[in-house]
């Protein structure tokens, strides 16, 4: 591995009995852009918790190079509440940010102690176009209320501020955990082109496959406490997987068919072994542990018969809602067919969790009629539904909803066996719900939905925090599902797979029904763009017969401005100058020093847009 960054060599950990994995070693290096996969409870987590140092371990080494700079974002990030949103931005800071804060501080005090040196450190590290540059992320990831405390913010906002938090930072080395939990769709295929710029060496969990495969060139994957490397993007993963999975269970059944005749050699044989007889006992209890391994059967199919529906599933007519200046539904009227799967899309704040809610009859429009069929049997996964009582076991949270789900044609499926297909292992149905992750939350509060077997499911964000394996599930159990399917999700790969057609939420009250999957859509937006662009660039034909195949010319005013320019440019360079010089002399005052230090960078910025107007000009002059 050229260049190593990060290497792991037989780390173990445990909380009590429970082992998450046991003696795992790989490694990182430069330009790496590693995914981590694992079912939920695996341990995926805590082991980026352990890489940077917040948890312990019970054996192993972690290496990383030294003055390695390393950036991690938390699955649920915490700041002190007093922290505005931009102090927390810079909360981790680098040696640049505490120059800039140093520097604000500077010019908070009385006599502005250190000023001129101050100044010098700025201009060596171009410390005036790091904010710059950090609100410009902060922009991309719709942070802008600069002032506003943290204390203030929701867990997707606070989430969102991490994020831009450890990507002001430049690290070299980042470890991300859920990155795109609560970006939307424009946000996420922003991240997507950021990480893939430069030589930044990466190592991220993420349930968003399409995320995973652009941006990831090889997988980590957690697996009944081992660790597998896969040298490519989750597609390569997904392939090599399938096979590594099929060897391993036909060398469980070989494992097995051997094992149960050396087994009736180890009964026939109790007493005076040779050193023949006792090579073979150990050779015997090499292969029971082999033939006692869980194999892989995960092809159950889950055929759930919804409880009927009518013709009649809703009808929206003329619906009105707003929030004093935001618009969400405007004179909007729709009318549900049955067995209608619906995705619904949109940036964050257009109004889509709203929308749901007066669905659910949870909000109220402000004027309009929702009319719900008779038959409706709505099953609501929301994204505040998380409640459960921390004492209870896993089986009993289910078992207080139904004893039994039923198939339909006589079949049915007992609590433990619905469970089990949602991959709640026996032991873990026994266990108590405290003792789950957040993503086994999640999954368990997904069962308590579907076991009341609705006919109209409505899913609010029903990805985050899910692990791949669990999605893979509910997607088999939609695309099956004999009943009418919202979904508001930020997965595009999802969204693919489960949904016929899109509503799309462009924000004021600006609804839009797409027939078709995302991929379609995005495909439909970026070639309306590219017509649009297109559209721009030509010549209007009336223009282009008087100027043939000509060079446009220069107007009169433009000829004006282009002078005026050349003046103006001249006289801020002088400005500058002076300015510079006044710094350097020693002989200004406290106020001068401080006026002339915030004049610089806005002087910088003017003569940057003189500069770049002239040159627009200047191409015309020629």
């Amino acid at each position: 591995m050229a260049n190593p960054y990060l290497q792991v060599e037989g780390l173990t950990k445990s909380f009590g009995d429970l082992v998450l994995f046991r003696d795992i070693s790989f490694g990182i290096g430069e330009g790496q852009r590693v995914g981590l996969i694992a079912p939920n409870g695996s341990g995926k987590t805590t082991l980026l918790n352990v890489l940077a140092g917040k948890d312990g371990h019970d054996a192993g080494n972690i290496v990383f190079r030294r003055d390695l700079k390393v950036g991690y974002l938390e699955q649920s990030p915490t700041y002190p509440e007093e922290l505005t949103v931009l102090e927390a931005c810079f909360y981790h800071g680098n040696e640049t940010v505490n120059l800039i804060r140093e520097y604000e501080h500077c010019l908070e005090t009385p006599g502005n102690p250190g000023l001129d040196d101050l100044l010098l450190r700025m201009d060596h590290a171009n410390a005036w176009d790091y904010e710059r540059k950090a609100k410009q992320i902060l922009s991309q990831l719709n942070v802008r209320y600069f002032s506003q405390p943290v204390g203030q913010l929701s867990g997707g906002q606070l989430k969102r501020v991490a994020l831009a938090n450890v990507l002001i930072n430049e690290p070299d080395f980042l470890m991300l955990d859920e990155p795109t939990n609560h970006l939307d769709l424009d946000m996420t295929e922003w991240l997507e082109e950021y990480l893939k710029q430069g030589a930044l060496s990466l190592l991220m969990v993420t349930h968003d496959r399409y995320f995973l495969d652009r941006v990831c060139s090889e997988i980590l994957e957690i697996d009944n406490k081992q660790i597998y490397s896969y040298k490519g993007n989750y597609s390569y993963y997904l392939e090599k997987r399938q096979e590594r999975i099929d060897a391993t269970n036909a060398e469980i059944a070989r494992a097995n068919n051997l094992y149960r005749t050396e087994l009736e050699w180890m009964r026939r044989m109790p007493q005076a072994r040779g050193h023949k007889a006792r090579y073979r006992e150990e050779a015997f209890y090499e292969l029971e542990k082999v033939a006692k391994q869980r194999s892989y059967n995960r092809e159950v199919k889950l055929d759930m018969k919804a409880s009927y529906i009518g013709s009649k599933i809703f009808e929206a007519d003329h619906l009105c809602k707003r929030f004093d200046d935001v618009v969400i539904l405007d004179d909007f009227s729709y009318i549900f067919a049955r067995y209608e799967k619906m995705g619904i899309v949109g940036n964050n704040g257009t109004g889509k969790s709203t929308f749901i809610k007066i669905l659910m009859g949870l909000e109220t429009p402000d004027s309009g009629v929702l009319d719900i069929g008779e038959t409706v049997r709505f099953g609501y996964y929301s994204q505040e539904g998380l409640q459960f009582d921390e004492q209870m076991k896993v089986i009993d949270v289910v078992q207080d909803i139904a004893e039994v789900v039923e198939l339909g044609n006589g079949k049915r499926l007992t609590a433990s066996q619905f469970l089990q297909y949602f991959l709640f292992t026996p032991e873990k149905q026994h266990s108590y719900v405290y003792k789950l992750s957040g993503g086994e939350r999640r999954r368990l509060y997904l069962c308590t939905v579907l076991m009341r077997n609705p006919n109209f499911l409505v899913l609010d964000e029903p990805t985050n925090d899910l692990d791949i394996v669990t999605l893979q599930v509910l997607e088999e159990y939609l695309q099956n599902f004999k009943g009418c399917v919202i979904v508001v999700s930020h997965d595009r790969y999802f969204m693919d797979k489960v949904v016929d057609h899109l509503l799309v939420f462009n924000g004021q009250g600006d609804i839009r029904d797409f027939p078709g999957n995302y991929t379609d859509y995005r495909e439909w937006k970026e070639a309306k763009m590219r017509q649009e662009k297109k559209d721009e660039k030509q010549v209007d034909p009336k223009t282009a017969k008087v100027r043939l195949n000509d060079k446009r010319r220069m107007s009169f005013k433009e000829r004006r401005e282009f002078e005026q320019l050349e003046l103006d440019i001249a006289a801020l360079e002088a400005e500058k100058a002076q300015i510079e010089a006044a710094l350097c002399s020693g002989t200004l005052s406290v106020e001068e020093l401080t006026d002339k230090s915030k004049r610089l960078p806005a002087l910088n910025d003017e003569l940057d847009e003189k500069t770049m107007r002239w040159l627009e000009l200047s191409e015309l002059a020629e």
